[in-house]
């Protein structure tokens, strides 16, 4: 892979960080440009998610050559984010949110992928910074939102679709790995990657609706136990920060200690902070604390589910396009959860969904051994 086809695929990650944090801060003026309810402005996001399951979809059943998928995707994602600035009513404002969502969704799987093939040795910590580009395009988003205003979000989102439409010329830097080629295998074996790869599909899971849930209730619960609602969101951004941080100073961790072992000790670290978490004089701090443990997970658990599920390519899609379920199921979850038992609650609710991947990953290590090459025999 070529420096400008790495440089492009840092860029699209900024881009598609950007666009997901965006509809949040742009809600108020969705409400006021088309007359909306809250709960109708929230759609966007949704549409946005379940684009995003359809675009991994596409992306990892489609025969179509892995550079060209990229453009597909980056061009779905201009023309969605066109149409939602330029949209004359909410329902093709929401179908213009759909169709960004499946460009987000194929540029999301598909640069993983293939960094995850491209780079086998050093797979892992390219991935961590694949990722933390994401994370730089979530905080950078909102903020000019802010900067210039709310009302300007068809300015924002027309200059991301311009720019999405540029990166198409650097995925001539981008030379896809060779796919594993499929061997047949004995049926004992093949039982034991579907269990791995149901098991990975848990922790993935889970795992995004821990970040979902501190994203979207830490404020709750620390406006809960007497902070203020402006220190309560600045927490919440150093929350983001923090998982932004962790994947650049996970970096020289992936070159001397196991995938696993980032992935086991970082889901045991996130358990300790949510622990913390429920210590009022502690939450802001152990909530800071949970960013840096989230971090590495998802970009590390991927180099993980290719050796442990040998030929897991298509697999994957299937493990992000689940991931994507966690965010759009579990925020609703914990919220039903925090009214029958309080906003203090919060960090023992996700403290059990952390517990949930610690389960799965005690699944995945207990089954996960050399998988013997068996083949079936010829006749």
């Amino acid at each position: 892979m070529k420096w400008f086809g790495v440089v492009s695929a840092f860029m699209a990650f900024v881009l598609i960080g950007a666009l997901q944090a965006l509809y949040g801060p742009a809600i108020s003026a969705f409400r006021a440009d088309f007359g909306i309810s809250v709960a109708a402005a929230g759609l966007a996001l949704s549409a946005h998610f379940v684009g995003g399951i359809a675009g991994v979809l596409w992306y990892a059943r489609s025969p179509l050559a892995g550079t060209r998928k990229l453009a597909l995707s980056l061009v779905a994602m201009a023309a969605g984010a066109a149409g939602v600035a330029l949209a004359p009513s909410w329902p093709l404002a929401l179908v213009a949110a759909l169709l960004a969502g499946v460009g987000f969704g194929g540029i999301d799987y598909g640069c993983n992928d293939m960094f995850a093939r491209a780079f086998r040795r050093r797979g892992s910590a390219m991935l961590n910074v694949l990722n933390a580009h994401f994370g730089i395009g979530a905080i950078a988003g909102p903020l000019l939102l802010g900067v210039l205003g709310p009302h300007r979000y068809p300015v924002i989102f027309l200059c991301f679709a311009f720019v999405s439409l540029l990166l198409v010329l650097g995925l001539r830097g981008i030379t896809e790995a060779p796919a594993e080629p499929a061997e047949p295998v004995a049926t004992t074996v093949l039982i034991r990657r579907r269990g791995l790869l149901a098991a990975f599909i848990v922790l993935y899971v889970m795992n995004v609706g821990v970040e979902a849930g501190v994203g979207g209730w830490e404020p709750t619960h620390l406006e809960a136990i007497g902070h203020s609602a402006s220190d309560a969101a600045t927490a919440t951004s150093v929350f983001w920060l923090m998982m932004t941080l962790g994947r650049f100073l996970v970096v020289p961790l992936t070159l001397r200690v196991s995938d696993r072992a980032i992935v086991i000790g970082s889901c045991v670290g996130i358990a300790v902070c949510l622990a913390l978490a429920a210590v009022p004089g502690l939450a802001v701090v152990a909530y800071a604390g949970v960013g840096l443990f989230i971090a590495p997970v998802f970009p590390t658990g991927l180099p993980w589910l290719h050796r442990a599920v040998p030929g897991a390519s298509r697999a994957g899609a299937y493990v992000f396009a689940a991931s994507m379920l966690g965010g759009v199921a579990f925020p609703p979850l914990l919220g039903a959860g925090i009214e029958l038992t309080g906003a203090g609650s919060v960090p023992v609710l996700i403290f059990v969904v952390n517990a949930l991947c610690l389960v799965a990953i005690w699944r995945i290590v207990r089954t996960e051994s050399p998988l013997p090459s068996v083949h079936t025999q010829r006749v």
